[in-house]
């Protein structure tokens, strides 16, 4: 069989949307392809994001590959699966552009994880994978009738079939990622690093997927839920390969990277750059500095909020004290040139309380961004807490009450963002 896999190229005019706009590696397309090859299918990984295709490109491609399968990301790289645009615009008007030489098209994200049915009729695709992917785009081809394909949804007979949970990868059976040279050189940025401009290639990777926690803003429940670990070995070729490709810095997407001793170990004996996003509460004085010898040059710490009991609010279960906090993040920034503590706007927190403290954390080295309201994704303990079970209006619930409580953004979300209906409205 033959699979195209493909990132569209993202665009978010008009969007609440307030990732990094910049291309990242898509590693649920490069597992996947790992995969697929490995049972004898022909796949192709197309990268119109980094690439810079538009949508005809995209088609001329799958003109001469001629795909049984079309695979279509919702969200940009498993790096925003748990803060994705709530927008489907960008996959749709793909799908749509690509229609008749696509084969049977199948899209895999956040969006259709949380709620298959309504995302599976708004992009006209044949096939939505809820979950994880890499382990079930194989068995979409071992099955004529797609009966015995587990976590998916798909049109059967003119009604549509929910089949099973969303799927949790065996993430110790995924292979050492090998990304074509060419490509890498492409990829100059350097994800959340301010401590030098980049002269060399950047890249993502994962150690782990997953996190222990369950904070009631998190999109996880329905993906990369389960805190489960890469082994050493695999996640060391990997990095061996992209340094021997030119890549001098690495960004870990791990939901949480933990101080784990014998992994960076082996990151300081390879020389490498790198930046993570993690708890600073996990973390001690001696790990923090081994953390810095590693290599780290970027920490984004998830502080949230600056009270106990706003975080407690927030579902964080953390037991340190903000003081202690804030320690922590001191200590940290006396071996990691950059250190951000993350806030989201909660209603346990007075604004001028807010800004004291992100005035004080940056006369200390630390930088704290100006706090915004945390989106109630679909699949969220804060969606299902105002909403009950995601139903097939749930992102333009969810998006109509952001608008509603929208108070400028985080400086690179749309100042005047436009409700979701419109934005998803076909010409």
């Amino acid at each position: 069989m033959r699979y195209a896999l493909i990132n569209p190229r993202w665009e978010y005019e008009g969007s609440v949307y307030f990732g990094c706009r910049e291309p990242h590696l898509a590693l649920e397309l490069g597992y996947a392809r790992e995969l697929l090859r490995r049972e004898g299918h022909d796949a192709a990984l197309v990268d119109a994001h980094l690439l810079r295709l538009g949508t005809e490109d995209v088609r001329r491609i799958l003109e001469d590959f001629r795909p049984d399968f079309t695979i279509v990301l919702t969200a940009p790289t498993y790096l925003f699966w748990r803060c994705p645009q709530p927008e489907l615009k960008v996959p749709r008007d793909l799908i749509s552009a690509i229609s008749g030489q696509a084969g049977r098209v199948v899209a895999i994200g956040p969006h259709g994880s949380a709620t298959p049915v309504p995302v599976l009729k708004k992009l006209g695709a044949d096939i939505v994978v809820m979950g994880e992917p890499e382990e079930i785009l194989p068995k979409l081809a071992r099955s004529s009738d797609l009966k015995g394909v587990p976590s998916i949804c798909f049109r059967d007979e003119g009604a549509v079939r929910i089949q099973g949970r969303p799927n949790e990868t065996d993430i110790a059976a995924l292979p050492a990622l090998s990304w074509e040279s060419e490509l890498l050189k492409r990829h100059q940025h350097h994800h959340h690093r301010f401590d030098s401009t980049p002269e060399s290639p950047g890249a993502e990777m994962e150690t782990s997927r997953g996190c222990p926690y369950s904070c009631t803003f998190c999109a996880k429940a329905d993906f990369r839920n389960r805190y489960r670990k890469r082994p050493l070995p695999t996640v060391l070729k990997e990095l061996d390969s992209l340094m021997s490709s030119g890549v001098s810095y690495v960004y870990f997407i791990d939901e949480i990277f933990m101080p784990d001793e014998r992994l960076l170990n082996a990151l300081a004996e390879r020389g490498v750059k790198f930046g993570i996003q993690t708890r600073i509460d996990l973390w001690k004085t001696d790990t923090l500095e081994l953390l810095g010898r590693a290599g780290c040059v970027s920490i984004e710490a998830g502080i949230e909020s600056i009270t106990e009991r706003g975080r407690s609010l927030l579902g964080k279960r953390c037991e340190r004290t903000t003081d202690e906090l804030v320690n922590l993040l001191v200590v940290a920034r006396n071996f990691v040139p950059f250190v951000q503590a993350t806030l989201i706007a909660t209603v346990a927190d007075d604004p001028e309380m807010v800004e004291n403290w992100r005035a004080c954390a940056e006369r200390l080295g630390i930088w704290a961004n100006s706090p915004v309201p945390l989106f109630p994704y679909p699949g969220t303990e804060e969606y299902r807490k105002r909403w009950g079970i995601p139903d097939s209006a749930a992102w333009e619930r969810a998006h109509e009450y952001y608008l509603s409580i929208y108070k400028g953004g985080s400086g690179i979300q749309a100042k005047t963002p436009t409700p979701l209906k419109e934005l998803e409205r076909t010409e």
